[in-house]
This record gives C-alpha cells, structure tokens and sequence, in this order.
C-alpha cells in the first residue's frame, strides 16, 4: 500500500533560528508588526508499508534518524493513504 507522509521539522525551543530572525526583519521592513518568526521545513515522503502501523513506525524511524536532529528539532507528521488522515509526532 502507498503512503504520503507530510513531515514538519522545527526547532526546538530555545534553539537560536537565524533564518527565522532574517524572515521576522524581512517582514518589518515590509511594515508588517510581527512579533517572532519560527523557521522549519516541510518533508513529503511517499512509500510503501503493508499497513498504516507499519506506516507509522516507518515515519518515526525516518524522522529519528535522518528527517530531523533530535537534539535541535521536532518533528511531527501527517500520514495519508486513499483518502485517511493520522497524526503522529515525534519529538
């Protein structure tokens, strides 16, 4: 069965985010009055598990061990097949 799994990798708070820092100065000088920007990225992975449980510890080891560092980031995720929808977060 094919699998889609939207992968959201973030920084840990506390953790400095000079891309975020850059985008909230960008947006200032736009005269936008925000407060914080909080950088990260957005991962689709699509691949084969025999069953969503599969699925879903196939999108935990992804994100342990290489989609996110565990010690910077989180990582939360939305796992789709024909049209279902579960949310799993790994932090």
């Amino acid at each position: 069965m094919r699998w889609l799994a939207e992968v959201h990798v973030r920084l840990r708070p506390g953790i400095a985010d000079p891309e975020g820092q850059t985008i909230a100065g960008g947006l200032r000088s736009l005269a936008f009055d925000v407060a914080d920007v909080r950088a990260g990225k957005l991962l689709r992975v699509t691949f084969d598990a025999d069953d969503r449980t599969s699925a879903e510890t196939s999108v935990a080891r992804m994100c342990s061990r290489l989609l996110a560092n565990p010690v910077m980031e989180t990582a939360d995720w939305e796992l789709s097949a024909d049209e279902s929808v579960a949310v799993g977060i790994e932090s």
